[in-house]
């Protein structure tokens, strides 16, 4: 596998996951327009056209940030328990 195939299969992987945020999550509704801006360059790379690298590794990278923030969203199942304490 070449490298841009591996870039490639990073990316569908990435749009995959941007689109599996849940939707009450802030990062779900920033990640959208991203998401359909990385799948764009996916089919002009699938098309053999040139796209720019550099702009495509940003997004790419801008992706996984989403993907850090929306994780950071999640409560740990510790901290839901102590809630539930707290307001009974």
């Amino acid at each position: 596998m070449t490298d841009r195939e591996k870039q490639m299969l990073q990316a569908r992987i990435l749009v995959d996951r941007l689109a599996r945020l849940s939707a009450d999550s802030i990062w779900a509704r920033r990640a959208s327009g991203l998401r359909a801006s990385i799948d764009k360059s996916l089919h002009r790379m699938e098309a053999g056209k040139a796209i720019d690298e550099d702009h495509f590794d940003h997004l790419i990278s801008l992706g996984f940030e989403m993907l850090e923030k929306a994780a950071e969203e999640i409560p740990v199942p510790e901290d839901i328990l102590l809630r539930e304490r707290e307001n009974s």
